[in-house]
């Protein structure tokens, strides 16, 4: 996937209008929705910037779909549910990882 389709993905999860992230990240709500069309191009770099920062992202997540930490893929980022526990797993200490870790692997 591309730049739009991350972005339109994103847009998505985060539950946001395209009005609401041009407000965000102070960018024409024009200028952001045809980034969002079938044959638009990736944005310069600084309004790339400027919407990774509105939606909290990379903007190489933006780009190539891929976490800039881990370069991972986020798995099934579809899926709101798992990315929020996901999310969520990111700020737990060993201890409390491992027990979540034996609990799926009791389930699985």
């Amino acid at each position: 996937m591309g730049f739009k389709e991350n972005l339109r993905e994103e847009l998505s999860y985060q539950g946001l209008l395209i009005k609401e992230l041009a407000s965000k990240a102070n960018l024409n709500q024009r200028s952001l929705s045809n980034y969002l069309r079938e044959n638009s191009s990736i944005p310069a770099a600084d309004v790339a910037v400027k919407i990774a920062k509105a939606l909290n992202v990379s903007v190489e997540y933006l780009v190539t779909g891929t976490d800039a930490q881990s370069g991972l893929k986020p798995y099934n980022i579809n899926n709101p549910k798992i990315r929020n526990i996901t999310e969520k797993l990111k700020d737990l200490n060993e201890r409390d990882l491992n027990i979540i870790s034996s609990v799926i692997d009791a389930m699985h």
